[in-house]
């Protein structure tokens, strides 16, 4: 026991205080993109937050590119501008909390503003599930590989309906 409190007092530690100056607890509030998010006069704080997660997934974990953030008026919705990697093209991103009702009107004026988009819902425990939006149908990749057929089709029974 002596061993641990001589090791103790003889090293550097930060008080409490210290630790509140270097890893304030409210850190997203005093973020200069938060800031921004929050001067475009978007009504629901929850969007707005869920807006600033996603761009920091983007920016940080993602490195995308050219990451802005822009308000639009239609839907009163904090919309996220950026390239998935230099060069690539303009994306726009609607980020979403995952109780937020989204329609066929608002996913529509998003699809019109003429760039890809991507629809991120975010969870209550700040979980991202991305989901790719095109205007209309598209079609499928073929599977990778050889398609082996066994015949097994021919022998099974539909089912009759009565």
């Amino acid at each position: 026991m002596n061993e641990v409190t001589e090791m103790t007092e003889s090293t550097d530690t930060l008080c409490i205080d210290d630790v509140d100056d270097l890893f304030p607890h409210n850190w997203i509030l005093h973020h200069p993109m938060y800031l921004r998010m929050q001067s475009l006069d978007v009504e629901d704080g929850a969007q707005v937050h869920a807006a600033f997660l996603v761009y920091m997934d983007l920016t940080e974990v993602r490195h995308w590119k050219d990451v802005s953030s822009l308000k639009c008026p239609e839907l009163q919705v904090v919309l996220l501008e950026g390239r998935e990697k230099e060069g690539a093209p303009m994306q726009s991103i609607l980020p979403l909390p995952v109780h937020q009702y989204l329609n066929h009107k608002s996913v529509r004026t998003v699809l019109g503003r003429g760039f890809p988009v991507l629809l991120c819902v975010v969870a209550s425990d700040s979980t991202l599930v991305y989901q790719r939006m095109t205007d209309g149908f598209v079609t499928p990749d073929p599977p990778a590989g050889q398609i082996q057929d066994h015949g097994r089709r021919q022998h099974r029974k539909r089912h009759q309906q009565h």
